[in-house]
């Protein structure tokens, strides 16, 4: 708690620092959190969230068991014809509802600037930010997420579209533990090493290309190194396009690619072997009166250096339906599953119904404040996977949920 405190007053001298600098120019708020109390129905069990390990195979509605929360305070100015701003994002995270645990960070420090004289209609920036991100909300997975510690420049217009180039910085700093046994005395020890394996990775995202009415293309291009001895190099493709129908309805659909040290969201993996992958995406969302709702179908395929498959597979959607202007009904169903080679498929249903307070009936009002029950099953092989004693689960409890 010491290291929280420390970290806390730092982030308050910073925080009072931009407020300072606001006697001339507004200070921007913003941010976003959940909290709430939750419970499982069996005796003697902690609360309890459902889902599986990988991208987009938990559905998150009546079912995140942790507490988070993050608030961003963003200054900007003109400076000589140059606009800039500065931006501080601090985050609050614990797995539990119990914040006596909780960590504080900083997940966002950077700087930009738009107007300098040698490029007047981009943005020049560097720091550490949320970059590039592009999510499927009922599923808290962003399917692209360029985010990091780097610098770049924005929105260069190259006639069929915009472009923006970043480069990021990874130092990937980890402990590796190596034991050794003494062969006189029998005795085994063990050494704890820090381990770097630092990452280069280059961005290139054009946007913004017009190829049909309603529609625009986003093409990401990610060339990933790891810079230590037997680091891969690896490169990843994603094509995303984004759907407007009008009238309320709404499509996005990703097909990517990648290999090696480069992940199938944007980013760089620090590994020293062979590894590829693919997914495709579809995510349609709707408003027709007082029905909205977002949906998700997903699949996605790994292949390890040996040649090993993993198979995910995700269909769900969440549906809301305003009863009154502050009151709607809101339920969520998911099926996911997972396989791996040589390995049981993992299979999990998950249902949930929530009655919603919230300040508008339709699906994207925030703030939210929700009572729920969620109801999952899932199969022996999950069972034995997530070391659980049960099939089956329900758990129950309210939210907050806003961004603001």
């Amino acid at each position: 708690m010491t290291l929280n405190i420390k970290m806390a007053l730092r982030a308050t001298a910073i925080a009072a620092g931009l407020l300072a600098a606001s006697q001339a120019n507004a200070v921007d708020w913003g941010g976003y959190f959940r909290s709430g109390p939750g419970a499982t129905s069996t005796k003697d069990t902690a609360r309890q969230c459902y889902g599986l390990n990988g991208a987009g195979l938990k559905y998150r509605l009546g079912n995140e068991c942790d507490f988070y929360g993050e608030f961003a305070l963003s200054q900007g100015f003109k400076a000589d014809g140059v606009d800039v701003k500065a931006t501080l994002m601090t985050n609050l995270y614990n797995g539990a509802t119990d914040t006596g645990d909780a960590k504080l960070g900083i997940n966002q420090m950077y700087f930009q600037g738009t107007g300098f004289d040698i490029a007047p209609n981009v943005t020049f920036w560097a720091g550490k930010r949320f970059y590039g991100r592009a999510d499927v909300h009922i599923v808290d997975t962003f399917f692209v997420n360029l985010s990091g510690v780097g610098a770049g420049v924005d929105d260069i217009n190259i006639g069929a579209g915009k472009l923006n180039i970043a480069w990021f910085k990874d130092d990937n700093t980890s402990a590796a533990t190596t034991y050794a046994l003494n062969s006189g005395t029998g005795v085994l020890s063990s050494t704890t090493t820090s381990v770097s394996m630092p990452t280069n990775r280059l961005n290139l995202d054009l946007h913004d290309i017009g190829i049909n009415p309603g529609g625009k293309l986003r093409v990401v291009l990610t060339l990933a190194h790891g810079d230590f001895t037997d680091g891969k190099s690896g490169a990843g493709l994603t094509l995303q396009h984004n759907q407007d129908f009008g009238g309320g309805f709404s499509n996005t659909l990703w097909v990517q690619v990648a290999q090696d040290a480069a992940a199938l969201n944007g980013t760089a993996v620090a590994t020293k072997v062979s590894g590829k992958g693919f997914r495709i995406v579809e995510s349609p969302a709707w408003q027709m009166g007082a029905l909205g709702g977002q949906a998700i179908a997903l699949y996605e395929q790994d292949k390890d250096a040996n040649g090993v498959k993993t198979a995910n597979m995700s269909l769900g959607g969440r549906v809301s339906y305003g009863l009154t202007k502050n009151f709607k009904l809101v339920g969520e169903l998911g099926l996911s599953s997972t396989k791996t080679d040589g390995s049981d498929k993992q299979t999990m249903t998950k249902f949930t119904f929530a009655p919603t307070l919230s300040t508008g009936p339709d699906f994207w009002t925030r703030p939210e404040l929700r009572l729920y029950v969620t109801a999952a099953n899932w199969n022996d092989a999950t069972k034995v996977a997530q070391g659980l004693t049960k099939t089956s689960g329900v758990s129950y409890g309210a939210q907050v949920e806003w961004w603001f």
